[in-house]
């Protein structure tokens, strides 16, 4: 009941800043003697234990990479309910990202559209974090994007990707690779498979046999050809499953003006539009890949019914970012007891 007057005061801030002001006042809640346990009783979600990866999560609802870039709220996150986090992405060199605005609401359609530019402190900023906890409360992924630079391309491109994981292999539970959000330096993405090939090729010589699980994560606007190859690249390589799927860049259908659109300019879409398209591309990825491969979906997930509609899809478990911001610090809560 409260949530919804907070979010109009929120909403009023650019996103970042309200960004800023909320995880700064949970962190100061979490603070005060008994908060953490106050927090949790209000937000607390149903056990619901899934094994994937090797791992065991208290439930299958994580935080979406992109929320918390360096690390920072991995207790503040595990204590809203969520079953996992994925922090980063991370680069391995520090970014300060694209000048703002660059993270824009679109309140008609339940969505964001951003194009951050991969700002985040660097791996090494973020391996020194992660090292120095105390406790991890839940499992950790680590996303995993090249440097904000188009002047990398090649095997340079490839070797800032090995750089980081090499850093965060002893420190994640599961790595993610982010190949559809960052270019190769020519203008292409790493979904392209003559990039691809190379790439895992050295990421998997980088984590080894005693490294954490790797996923891929897939762009929801792959054909299923181009989706296909990319899955069967990284199954060949390795790979232990596909996250599903990163921000689109298709805006059709939404309620949002045109106008409004145009002023905002280029960026990813994520939230509720992106529902539909996330689902389908996980159903074609169980069908493609089997049932023994975990998939993460991903993508428009605003309660249980779109968690429901990717596990039914074949995924083994969810995440959510903008769900999140729309619908509160309950929503794991929610989503848990839903399912």
């Amino acid at each position: 009941m409260i949530y919804p007057v907070a979010r109009r005061l929120l909403f009023s801030l650019p996103p970042e800043v309200a960004h800023r002001w909320t995880l700064g006042g949970l962190r100061a809640a979490l603070a005060v003697p008994g908060g953490r346990r106050a927090v949790a009783g209000l937000t607390a979600a149903a056990p619901r234990p899934v094994q994937a990866l090797g791992l065991s999560f208290a439930n299958p609802v994580g935080l979406a990479a992109g929320f918390d870039k360096d690390a920072r709220h991995i207790d503040a996150m595990a204590a809203l309910g969520f079953g996992f986090v994925e922090v980063g992405s991370v680069t391995a060199r520090p970014s300060a990202g694209n000048p703002q605005p660059r993270l824009f609401r679109l309140k008609a359609d339940g969505a964001l559209i951003n194009r951050m530019g991969l700002n985040n402190q660097g791996a090494e900023a973020t391996a020194a974090r992660l090292a120095a906890l105390a406790e991890r409360p839940v499992p950790i992924f680590v996303n995993v994007a090249k440097s904000h630079d188009k002047t990398l391309s090649g095997d340079a491109a490839i070797g800032d990707y090995v750089r980081s994981i090499t850093l965060m292999a002893p420190l994640a539970d599961a790595l993610v690779l982010n190949i559809s959000c960052p270019n190769s330096g020519d203008g292409r993405t790493f979904e392209d498979p003559e990039l691809l090939g190379p790439l895992l090729t050295a990421v998997t010589a980088a984590l080894g046999a005693d490294g954490p699980p790797l996923l891929v994560k897939i762009s929801p606007d792959l054909d299923r050809a181009r989706l296909e190859a990319v899955a069967r690249l990284a199954l060949d390589a390795g790979a232990a499953g596909f996250t599903a799927t990163n921000t689109t860049v298709d805006r059709s259908g939404l309620s949002t003006p045109v106008a409004e659109l145009d002023a905002i300019g280029n960026g990813g879409l994520s939230g509720a539009p992106l529902h539909a398209r996330a689902v389908e591309t996980v159903r074609r990825l169980r069908d493609f890949v089997g049932p023994a491969v975990t998939l993460v979906g991903v993508g428009g997930i605003r309660g249980p019914a779109e968690a429901r509609a990717f596990i039914d899809a074949g995924a083994d478990l969810v995440q959510l970012y903008t769900g999140f911001i729309y619908g509160g610090p309950r929503t794991v809560r929610r989503i848990c007891a839903g399912l």
